[in-house]
């Protein structure tokens, strides 16, 4: 179930290409020591002396690219497989005990959990290079102690300012509150919560009252004991209640009425990701990003998905794994190639330093401290109470105190169902 990846020299393979599938695109490099392909394909199970790799229809275009280069240096054969992104964990779960899975699979680090307790994922030993990347993307691919996969990309949401309302550099809300308003707009500060609530969006400020989701233990995994209730759990909904009653926090501002308002330049800051980022660059907009501050007296720490690859616990080619994943990965030369191919905030901070683009670097700040998403299964209980517990507080419909405990319960209980 927890197989290690076997650290050694590789041998240099080169086989043909095994049929595997109906294949979409190629691409081919010939060298003296023979022939060597990265392709991506649909079908297909590992070949012995290649390296299959599962990914989706955004990634597996972007995986051939970055194999391209490893199969030069390396001479390996890499198979790309696109699978659909809805259902490729749970047919990687159904296949690799079978022996049909792949190599390796990129996903998410959210699903990693689902894949331990199926013991269909290995573990990787990156201990000597571990210091090269975040702490929160170490963290996404940790589980119960034990490292799965190796990271390349985060993602997260900071603090968005439009630079024609405001130049400040806010640490703390009130502060951010304080300079919004001076910029004379609808919104001093816009974030979408919508009528079921929106905890992501919320997180950052609610970590920075000392309320976490779930404890984590000696080695920086997520145990399945509950921290979001106590006095800081109270705390931040009591601090909810507020920006209601302020006006600041709205259940009616969705993800589209946020995005549009700052689009227009009603607000002065916002709450969002690189998704949106994007479309207020194309808008013309001057922009900064920034780490969220804090509302509470701690520091402020955002969710954070990790993207990474993960290696299969029955893979017949371990040497050729540990070769991609510990070798050539792991290393700033192919992390600094994979944000070119997708650009995604490398895994790396050092590698994201140097990158000229001033929001990757800003995610990256706002990202470098915070708190993976947890993909133990007991997170699944949380959803349904949560968001719609904060957006009861803000609009004023239950009191926070109540409010909080009640939730709390209720999400113990739903945990309680699931053992």
């Amino acid at each position: 179930m927890r197989r290690g990846i076997v650290i050694g020299s590789a041998a240099v393979i080169a086989l043909s290409m095994a049929a595997c599938g109906s294949t979409k695109t190629s691409t081919e490099a010939e060298t003296d020591e023979g022939k060597m392909s990265a392709s991506t394909q649909e079908g297909g199970a590992a070949v012995d002396g290649q390296l299959t790799i599962w990914a989706d229809d955004t990634r597996s275009s972007q995986v051939a690219d970055l194999s391209k280069d490893f199969s030069e240096k390396y001479n390996i054969k890499v198979n790309v497989v696109q699978k659909s992104e809805s259902d490729m964990d749970k047919e990687f779960i159904s296949q690799v005990p079978t022996g049909k899975g792949p190599d390796i699979i990129v996903l998410a680090h959210d699903r990693l959990g689902q894949l331990v307790s199926n013991g269909v994922v290995g573990t990787v030993d990156i201990a000597d290079k571990a210091s090269s990347f975040s702490k929160s993307a170490l963290s996404g691919v940790t589980y119960q102690g034990q490292t799965y996969g190796v990271p390349y990309a985060i993602e997260n949401v900071a603090l968005v300012r439009n630079n024609k309302l405001t130049k400040a550099e806010p640490k703390t809300y009130d502060e951010m509150i304080a300079e919004g308003k001076k910029a004379n707009v609808q919104y001093p500060f816009i974030v979408q919560m919508g009528e079921k609530g929106d905890p992501y969006h919320m997180y950052a400020f609610q970590t920075s009252f000392g309320s976490e989701a779930f404890k984590l233990d000696e080695k920086g995994s997520y145990t399945s004991d509950l921290t979001i209730g106590g006095p800081e759990g109270i705390a931040f909904a009591e601090w909810l209640k507020k920006q209601g009653q302020d006006k600041i926090l709205d259940p009616a501002i969705t993800g589209d009425i946020a995005k549009q308002a700052f689009l227009d330049g009603k607000a002065a800051f916002t709450v969002t990701g690189p998704w949106n980022t994007s479309a207020f660059r194309d808008a013309g907009m001057d922009i900064t990003v920034l780490p969220i501050p804090k509302a509470g007296d701690k520091e402020a720490r955002p969710f954070v998905g990790v993207q990474a690859f993960f290696p299969s616990a029955k893979t017949n080619n371990q040497l050729l794994v540990n070769k991609f994943l510990v070798d050539y990965l792991a290393t700033p030369e192919a992390q600094q190639k994979m944000y070119e191919i997708g650009k995604r905030v490398p895994a790396m901070p050092a590698v994201a330093e140097k990158i000229s683009d001033p929001d990757v670097q800003g995610f990256s700040a706002a990202g470098a401290g915070g708190f993976s998403m947890p993909a133990i299964p007991e997170m699944g209980a949380l959803w349904d109470f949560w968001g719609v517990t904060e957006a009861n507080i803000v609009s004023g419909k239950e009191e926070p105190k109540v409010a909080w405990e009640t939730m709390v319960k209720n999400m113990q209980n739903a945990i309680d169902k699931k053992k």
